[in-house]
């Protein structure tokens, strides 16, 4: 009598890879760029919160990262400049404006560290419309300005549409001497080599690279905002527990990554 086929075991899922560790540098260039880009005149505001708190909040496949058992929500203002698509030139006018942004962080399961992104106020109308409608990326038009005054600036936003209308922030920081050698703590928050979220409808993983950042302490002299509670957060509680300002650094964005890890072609 012939044996009984037995049905085949059932696959086992492969346990999550440890996160990468944090490095100053990027993993890897990035040599055929989607995106290029520049980030300029940033202030670096970061809350810690509970990660039971923000872990409804990110895209299929990620988790938030931890340092100590802490993550944080990060308010980002900065001067967006020249954007551009593959190895195009960067846009002087429609791809330069200020933009900030609201973000968490986050891991997969392939140990890939990064951002997710719950806003992202922008002063130009149809970036915010492209970001929107062909990537779903959570841009906001707003009324935006950032102004020096020695060593401050000051980052000024109201949204205009969709809303919540009239969500806005106001910082001003005084910037300070540069970061020798930056904490823990501080490249956790600043060395982030890619962003997860829902690209084309799927979950995905952006890579991006760009040279170390240049770090300066900065004095936060005034943060009037709503736009952290504006993307589903809790308020944040007390003063900022890091304050960074970074004259910037030009960065590229490769193509998308499944969560497999498998390039989009």
């Amino acid at each position: 009598m012939p044996p009984t086929p037995q049905s085949p075991a059932p696959l086992q899922p492969r346990p999550p890879i440890p996160p990468h560790p944090i490095t100053a540098d990027p993993p890897e260039a990035i040599a055929r760029p989607l995106l290029t880009q520049s980030w300029l005149d940033l202030t670096f505001l970061h809350w810690a919160v509970d990660p039971a708190d923000v872990a409804r909040l990110l895209p299929t496949g990620a988790v938030p990262d931890t340092l100590d058992g802490v993550t944080y929500v990060g308010l980002v203002a900065f001067r967006m400049h020249r954007v551009g698509w593959l190895r195009l030139p960067g846009v002087p006018y429609l791809g330069t404006f200020p933009e900030t942004n609201v973000r968490l962080y986050s891991v997969d399961a392939h140990g890939r560290r990064g951002v997710v992104f719950r806003s992202l106020d922008a002063s130009r109308l149809i970036p915010v419309a492209v970001g929107r409608l062909g990537f779903r990326m959570p841009y906001l038009w707003s009324r935006m300005d950032i102004r020096h005054d020695g060593d401050t600036v000051t980052y000024t936003s109201s949204r205009r549409w969709p809303g919540p209308r009239g969500a806005r922030s106001r910082i001003t920081v005084r910037t300070g001497e540069p970061v020798e050698e930056p904490t823990e703590l501080e490249h956790f928050l600043t060395a982030r080599w890619g962003m997860h979220g829902a690209f084309f409808g799927r979950s995905m993983y952006l890579p991006n690279a760009h040279p170390r950042w240049p770090l300066h302490r900065a004095e936060l002299i005034e943060c009037d905002e709503d736009l952290v509670t504006a993307a589903g957060l809790p308020a944040p509680e007390g003063e900022p527990v890091s304050v960074l300002y970074s004259p910037g650094v030009p960065a590229r964005f490769g193509r998308p990554a499944r969560p497999a890890g498998i390039a989009t072609p």
